[in-house]
């Protein structure tokens, strides 16, 4: 039965940055996010045996076959378990600009995959669909919960999945400084493919992860912003300087990212809990205390536009929208 599912934005702490098996999406290293509430995307998923080819429609627009590419491989699987062959129509309205490092394709994939279960009578677990949701997007898999979510790298499909590992019901929030919200130029898997191949930082990266990982586990338990946040806004530094070693070298940031991080060190320096953080985009990610956010937010706006800059809280995991 088509219902429509809404899946939120998750922002990884501890970056996905590289693939070992490009087909699975197979990740070279475990990752850690924090789903927010303040983005999201909607899915409808219908089957229908009288269409000749999957249709993706995105905010009221037909998408072409390219933009088609992820969401058939989900269909497929979907397809494949179900065991029918109907094609799909599959209704998209996107809270999130897409392709500006806002992590859209972590919400759009992980709400089809809900979408497109449920539509198919699937009585997925949120496990099956964590694995489900990697096979469009790697950073989906971590959508499918809310709260604080590692998504286990594994070895192979069948190992290679999230979970949650704390709510994040204590006093952590994020502000998002939209800086640019048009398409970027490279893409996410491009740069991901480019710096993996190419980088001689890449290996430097890789090793530093385990430590990473751990230790913010345990911040995380001590619910420490500061401890979080540094490690965090570290490893984000650390993710974004392998891309400069690539050939040839590309960087995500923009004048005005590099004015956001500068903001938050010297608000930090001012007394505040606040720490940066930057997927393959240019916009700035501030990690701060829920109980902070509008004084920094006030503060924020010496230097960008108050329509910039966006309040979230820890968001939920996937919903299916019963009223809908």
């Amino acid at each position: 039965m088509s219902k429509w599912v809404r899946a939120h934005t998750n922002i990884a702490l501890i970056k996905y940055w590289g693939k070992e098996n490009e087909e699975f999406i197979i990740p070279k290293n475990n990752s850690l996010s924090l789903t927010l509430d303040a983005f999201y995307t909607d899915s409808k998923v219908t089957f229908d045996s009288s269409l000749k080819e999957d249709q993706l429609i995105l905010d009221g627009e037909k998408q072409d076959s390219i933009a088609l590419k992820k969401v058939s491989t989900i269909l497929d699987i979907v397809r494949d378990k179900a065991d029918f062959t109907d094609f799909a129509l599959v209704e998209s309205i996107n809270y999130v600009p897409t392709a500006a490092g806002l992590a859209s394709s972590a919400s759009g994939l992980a709400a089809l995959a809900g979408a497109a279960s449920a539509a198919a009578g699937l009585n997925l677990s949120s496990k099956e669909l964590s694995r489900l949701a990697r096979r469009g997007s790697g950073s989906a898999s971590r959508s499918i919960y809310g709260g604080f979510v590692e998504w286990e790298k594994g070895t192979n499909d069948e190992t290679s999945f999230a979970h949650p590992i704390d709510n994040a019901d204590w006093d952590i929030g994020m502000l998002f400084i939209i800086v640019k919200q048009a398409k970027k130029d490279v893409s996410s898997r491009d740069g991901m493919q480019r710096t993996v191949a190419t980088s001689p930082f890449y290996d430097g990266w890789l090793a530093t992860l385990d430590q990473d990982l751990t230790d913010i586990k345990i911040s995380i338990a001590e619910q420490s912003i500061n401890k979080v946040g540094a490690i965090a806004e570290r490893n984000a530094l650390k993710m974004h300087a392998t891309t400069l070693g690539a050939q040839p070298p590309f960087t995500y940031w923009t004048a005005d990212s590099m004015l956001a991080m500068e903001a938050v060190r010297t608000l930090r320096k001012e007394g505040y809990s606040v720490y940066f953080t930057m997927d393959a985009g240019p916009n700035v990610k501030v990690i701060c205390k829920q109980s902070e956010m509008s004084k920094i937010k006030k503060a924020l706006m010496s230097y960008f536009d108050e329509e910039q800059i966006i309040s979230a809280k820890p968001g939920p995991g996937i919903q299916v929208l019963e009223n809908e």
